[in-house]
């Protein structure tokens, strides 16, 4: 199964036994080492994903946004009775 992301093609991983993935182990890291993700099943089951590793995000630094978000003063301020009957339609 294919599906559109980002106007690119997302295959399904594929799917192998856990002797293939034995026997073949060495050609599937291959794969994942080209960003490739592989699903190791028993008896049919999932029970396992080789990934490529991801590098770590960059840490975030507080404060960063400071100036660049606004917020009412009555953001937290109780909903009216009306708003909050939608929720309980």
């Amino acid at each position: 199964m294919n599906l559109v992301h980002n106007l690119g093609v997302v295959k399904s991983p594929e799917v192998v036994n856990i002797h293939q993935a034995k026997t073949h182990l060495s050609r599937l890291l291959v794969r994942v080492g080209r960003g490739e993700e592989i699903i190791i099943a028993k008896a049919g089951k999932p029970v396992a994903r080789l990934a490529p590793v991801r590098d770590k995000p960059k840490r975030r630094v507080p404060g960063t946004a400071k100036g660049k978000i606004w917020m009412a003063p009555d953001f937290d301020a109780p909903l009216p009775d009306e708003i909050i009957d939608e929720f309980y339609k």
